[in-house]
């Protein structure tokens, strides 16, 4: 395994810290800056509309750069991000330091990902972006608990300075072990037209129909797995018969299928990445049905959940690296797809709220969630249907496996 992956694997490590231990800093935060529990919910919320807009206004703006330089550039910007969290003083000051590190995210995995197939042959494309992602994915498993018990024993400072720290390694270590040429031409481009590096001829790759269905389906996935996950607290106590201390773990358990899932998914979407793509859409799709059907028994609840976790990020290396391939390389594009989990993540959640409100009962966002999964299946059937053959297929053995 290339180094320069391990390196972006702990820069998506950090990253998703940031995204998830506020949740269990919440109390702390409200009461030493003396805001409301809603107000300091808008650290969340407002981190999140960041990376959907930071994702593409920051992609965009650098479109002639150097890869490498723009991911040490986005590191930076999460370092002082999470150095302003560390040091505020005040409310507002803690705001514009989630916003700062926010809008370095959704840039980050996006052009990661072009950087990171590009160390490897192309056959194991999906696998190296499974590698980066698997930092974001074991950050989901600790995050929560990370900054609840640092916070606890040190103060929620603590845990930003840690998380700032954690900056400095991965910025050193993307500086020292990711090649300068990731900046250039990815292996499976030498030979074809090389990706788009403009702004216009970036743009120019979303005139693909391929490119938009990929995005919906991203969108769509996402959006039926965290309409059903936002609520999964509601599920597990009020219907499942846990807890409220059980939940932590629960979660957890969620995580662990997460890490699963990215990895298995990378290894399926290198052998046929539309049918692995289509595959563990349909498995999101039944587990979540199967989840609303049997949420009332503990131990279909815990497996369930794990199942959730797998096909749920099952998906996501594969989708990246399918919209960049469509897209000709555009790192744009890689971005988008980012900005659309995003948006998916916030009308799932929204979808689901709605469910509950009417009266459906703490199941039905599993149900919606389905519905809406479903949707993504059918979407990226139509995907599969029209793509051509180079889109469809895995790419030929290189002389770069024996590197990787």
């Amino acid at each position: 395994m290339p180094t320069g992956l391990i390196a972006l694997a702990v820069g998506g490590f950090g990253i998703g810290l940031t995204e998830f231990l506020i949740a269990g800093l919440l109390p702390q935060v409200a009461s030493s800056f003396g805001v409301s529990e809603a107000a300091a919910g808008w650290l969340i919320s407002g981190y999140a509309l960041s990376v959907a807009v930071g994702a593409i206004a920051l992609t965009a703006a650098t479109a002639r750069l150097p890869r490498k330089q723009v991911l040490v550039g986005l590191v930076v910007l999460f370092v002082l991000g999470n150095l302003l969290n560390a040091v505020a003083t005040t409310y507002p000051v803690m705001m514009l330091g989630r916003i700062v590190a926010a809008l370095c995210h959704g840039s980050f995995f996006g052009i990661g990902s072009l950087v990171a197939r590009g160390l490897v042959a192309p056959e194991r494309k999906s696998r190296a972006v499974a590698v980066m992602f698997a930092g974001l994915t074991v950050a989901n498993v600790l995050g929560v608990p990370f900054g609840a018990l640092v916070g606890e024993r040190w103060g929620w400072r603590a845990a930003f300075w840690a998380v700032t720290g954690i900056g400095l390694v991965a910025l050193a270590g993307i500086v020292a072990l990711v090649p300068g040429s990731a900046g250039g031409t990815p292996p499976d481009h030498r030979g074809g037209p090389p990706p788009p590096h403009t702004l216009r001829a970036q743009i120019g790759a979303f005139r693909s129909t391929q490119v938009w269905l990929t995005l919906a389906a991203t969108a769509l996935s996402y959006g039926g797995m965290f309409g059903a996950f936002s609520y999964l607290a509601y599920t597990f106590t009020e219907v499942s018969g846990f807890s409220s201390a059980d939940v932590a773990w629960l979660l957890m358990v969620y995580g662990v299928g997460l890490v699963v899932g990215n990895l298995i998914g990378g290894r399926a979407a290198d052998q046929d990445r539309d049918r692995a793509l289509l595959l563990a859409l349909t498995g999101l799709t039944v587990t979540l049905a199967v989840f609303g059907l049997l949420a009332h028994s503990a131990t279909a609840s815990v497996i369930l959940v794990f199942l959730m976790g797998v096909f749920g990020f099952a998906s996501v290396p594969g989708m990246i690296t399918r919209v960049t391939d469509v897209a000709q390389g555009a790192a744009l594009a890689a971005s988008a797809n980012v900005s659309a989990s995003n948006i998916g993540n916030a009308l799932g959640a929204w979808a689901g709220g709605l469910a509950i409100t009417a009266g459906l009962g703490y199941t039905a966002p599993l149900y919606v969630g389905a519905l809406i999964v479903l949707v993504s299946v059918a979407v990226m059937a139509v995907a599969a249907r029209g793509a051509g053959p180079a889109d469809r297929q895995p790419d030929p053995p290189s002389p770069l496996s024996a590197q990787a």
